[in-house]
């Protein structure tokens, strides 16, 4: 089995027994160009280090780990950064049974039932936008494929425990990332959804940008604010403005 990450500052700390992984699953290698580029500088850092090895062990220990280690960049190699064109953040992966596919609230195809998020995230879009969702494609890759970057906080879980993967150093990496979005001179529309997503807008300086903010879409949170705040509208709207085609969030 493949590691998650390989780099050659990190190959002394990695197992000897997962054999000699392909170029398709090194780290950076295993990204885009512009996502390559901006990070590779993360694989020097002390952080990546210890999280290299921790993912190795959490991999290698038996447990059930979410996503499957192919699909834990799955939102950076899914869009590039010069591609971004929306973000939106989620918190860390689904730690339910075969639901983390590597992109924020996305599930696969075949999965039911859908998560609670999830489908209301699509029952406002119904309200915004007047667009039915069928309950059967629910991957969000058709997102993806349009410039919709779907970053969580921490990616990768435990199954059946929540956030057991908060502070091995994913924080620091989605900064990384955030950080690179940060940088670009072309504007982005960042939709933050609930605490852990706003939290990153502090990295979030440069002035073309624009934000987007309400509750998550949990159960717990979605009466306070998410349903109605009509973000995938405003989205496109402010996509229009910049001058971008908008998204169709009826293709997912």
């Amino acid at each position: 089995m493949p590691e998650v990450f390989e780099s050659h500052p990190l190959s002394s700390h990695l197992s000897s027994t997962a054999g000699s992984p392909s170029a398709a699953n090194r780290f950076p290698s295993n990204l885009p160009s512009g996502w390559a580029t901006a990070l590779t500088p993360e694989s020097e850092k002390s952080y990546f280090q210890n999280l290299v090895r921790f993912l190795n062990q959490e991999y290698g220990s038996g447990k059930t780990i979410y996503p499957a280690r192919d699909n834990v960049l799955k939102a950076l190699q899914a869009v590039d950064l010069p591609d971004v064109k929306i973000v939106i953040l989620g918190q860390d992966p689904y730690h339910g049974v075969d639901q983390a596919l590597g992109l924020c609230f996305g599930v696969p195809n075949t999965l039911q039932p859908k998560p609670p998020s999830l489908v209301n995230i699509f029952k406002e879009i119904a309200s915004d936008l007047g667009i039915k969702w069928d309950g059967k494609q629910s991957d969000l890759t058709g997102w993806a494929a349009q410039g919709v970057l779907l970053l969580n906080t921490i990616l990768t879980v435990r199954a059946g425990q929540a956030f057991s993967h908060r502070g091995q150093g994913w924080e620091e990496f989605t900064d990384a990332v955030i950080q690179a979005l940060n940088a670009r001179e072309d504007p982005i529309v960042f939709i933050l959804w609930g605490s852990a997503a706003q939290k990153k807008r502090e990295l979030i300086t440069s002035p073309q940008h624009k934000f987007l903010e309400a509750p998550h879409p949990s159960p717990l949170s979605s009466y306070r604010g998410f349903f109605g705040c009509k973000h995938f509208s405003k989205a496109n709207a402010l996509l229009t403005q910049l001058g971008k085609r908008p998204i169709d969030w009826g293709m997912i």
